[in-house]
């Protein structure tokens, strides 16, 4: 099988690129992606999350992004749930019935495609690690992203520890990710100062608990973050992602990268 599926990624576009694809709540979007330099080897194509977002149905959009590429080789899907070998533990913004699921096999069927699935905020982590923000840097390393909710990915010398789901520890009584998401600045039409003190009060109970070396903020908020990072007061050194929007369509590509 192994031999199948390198003939099939090096048949299509070459040995080091894979189509890397990024499911949300409320996009899919993928790109070819040069693993080795991190870059999207064309520009990306998006398509909105069917809705209700199903098993099949995601599938069948993924299937469709690959179509879009006439694409033959290895797939990289992140997904919004915890993942393990392929199954889906957990759903958010999507579909419940995800729940239990093995997604990688039914995007392989949908797709006629080899595919990785991977958490989509550790897929945000692995692009960060590997080409950006986090590179070359030693010790514990984490990765949040401020969004719909707060997706976290955490790394001990370059090695991702899977699955962590720190915006949902539990902070002034609620999730965290309601207390100082972005989707809470926007939905209580917060003011960059307050909404900036309330991620220090996270971020310092979140360093209590890991004690991070380096701390990265990704999401799409991360490219204002002259706006409130002057409003941290963390211990450890707090830095903008620098992948941004295509972390996720990059990291699940890399992730991919046994397959070729």
């Amino acid at each position: 099988m192994a031999k199948r599926q390198k003939k099939a990624g090096a048949k299509s576009s070459g040995p080091k690129t894979i189509l890397g694809i990024d499911i949300g709540g409320t996009g899919i979007k993928g790109a070819p992606v040069d693993i080795e330099r991190g870059v999207l080897a064309k520009p990306r194509f998006r398509i909105d999350t069917p809705q209700p977002a199903t098993p099949q149905a995601v599938a069948g959009t993924v299937a469709a992004i690959a179509k879009h590429f006439k694409w033959k080789g290895p797939i990289g899907c992140t997904f919004p749930a915890v993942i393990k070998d392929g199954v889906a533990h957990s759903a958010a913004n999507v579909d419940k019935s995800w729940i239990g699921t093995n997604g990688r096999e039914l995007i392989q069927q949908a797709t006629g495609c080899p595919t990785e699935l991977v958490n989509d905020a550790d897929a945000a982590g692995i692009a960060e690690v590997m080409f950006g923000a986090g590179k070359g840097v030693p010790g514990t390393v984490l990765l949040l992203t401020l969004g719909t909710g707060i997706g976290s990915a955490l790394f001990l010398d370059g090695k991702l520890v899977p699955n962590t789901e720190l915006g949902h520890v539990i902070f002034k009584g609620l999730d965290a990710e309601k207390y100082c998401a972005e989707s809470t600045r926007e939905r209580e039409k917060l003011g960059w100062k307050k909404w900036g003190k309330r991620v220090n009060r996270y971020l310092c109970h979140v360093e209590f608990l890991i004690a991070p070396d380096l701390l990265i903020i990704g999401g799409g908020v991360s490219k204002k973050s002259d706006k409130y990072f002057k409003f941290f007061n963390t211990k450890c050194h707090v830095v903008p992602a620098k992948m941004l929007n295509e972390a996720g369509i990059i990291g699940g590509a890399a992730v991919a990268k046994h397959l070729l």
